[in-house]
């Protein structure tokens, strides 16, 4: 009888798991997100929660509920493989968090919630895509920014030795001079703010500062754009290679099936004519 049901329950397991993963279940799981987004947002109005703090933690706890039905099915169907997908990982520790105590010493991680809307990536086709190439693109990312971090030191370090002396709340040592570069960098108040005061007493500033802004506003930050689209064009290139190679062995099959076919025909023709 154990047996029976063992093997019973397989199929049923199966059937689940196939169900969870289509595409409807997927678009229902969108839904949900985004509503118990939603519902976390509204639980930061005091006003609401006064009057309808029941009924939101009520329909928060649901779709939590939700959630953990679907990781466990999808755990009992993938079983160990199931880790083998970064992206179920990624939907595990999520849910994991949010599972966590809220009470006592712990009840900072209610904050954590709010990481459940983080799921959108793993679930919607297009955010994936886009956060699949932003991780690829880590390595030139962290080399660009390894360019910058140099720039910045050795611009830090000329900007004390040149100005510390008469500003010394922009220059007046290497922290105070990269937190006023990345301010001039970013362009906010660069002009009025730091450099005109700065070319007051140093007329010849602008040698300074203009090539600094050409470098890295406008040469090293478009690497980053640079090297994010080149991997979300790589990823374009890799999946019409692989259906490319997919279609080539499909034909190939059908190629040599239909020799096959042919091969057959031409024996039993022989076969008649005997």
């Amino acid at each position: 009888m154990e047996r029976e049901q063992n093997t019973a329950s397989i199929p049923m397991l199966q059937k689940l798991g196939v169900i969870v993963e289509s595409d409807l279940v997927q678009k229902i799981i969108i839904g949900l997100i985004l509503l118990n987004a939603v519902t976390l947002g509204l639980e930061t109005n005091s006003v609401l929660m006064k009057e309808y703090g029941q009924q939101i933690s009520f329909l928060d706890n649901c779709i939590l509920s939700i959630f953990v039905i679907e990781i466990l099915i999808k755990l009992g169907y993938r079983k160990l493989s199931f880790f083998k997908d970064g992206w179920n990982i990624f939907d595990f520790i999520i849910i994991g968090i949010a599972l966590a105590p809220t009470t006592g010493s712990l009840s900072v991680l209610r904050t954590l919630r709010i990481f459940r809307a983080m799921r959108l990536l793993s679930v919607v086709p297009s955010m994936k895509k886009v956060t699949q190439a932003l991780l690829s693109a880590i390595p030139g990312i962290l080399s660009v920014g390894s360019i910058i971090l140099l720039i910045f030191y050795v611009s830090a370090v000329l900007a004390t030795n040149f100005f510390g002396g008469d500003f010394d709340t922009w220059f007046g040592n290497i922290g105070r001079s990269m937190f006023s570069l990345f301010q001039i960098m970013t362009l906010e108040s660069w002009s009025m703010g730091i450099v005109r005061p700065v070319m007051e007493l140093f007329p010849w500033a602008w040698t300074f500062f203009v090539p600094f802004i050409l470098v890295t506003s406008f040469a090293v930050l478009n690497l980053f754009i640079g090297i994010i689209v080149d991997a979300m064009q790589s990823q374009n290139t890799e999946k019409e290679k692989s259906a490319t190679e997919a279609k080539l062995k499909q034909e190939a099959s059908l190629q040599k099936e239909m020799s096959l076919l042919r091969k057959e025909i031409k024996e039993l023709n022989t076969r008649l004519k005997k």
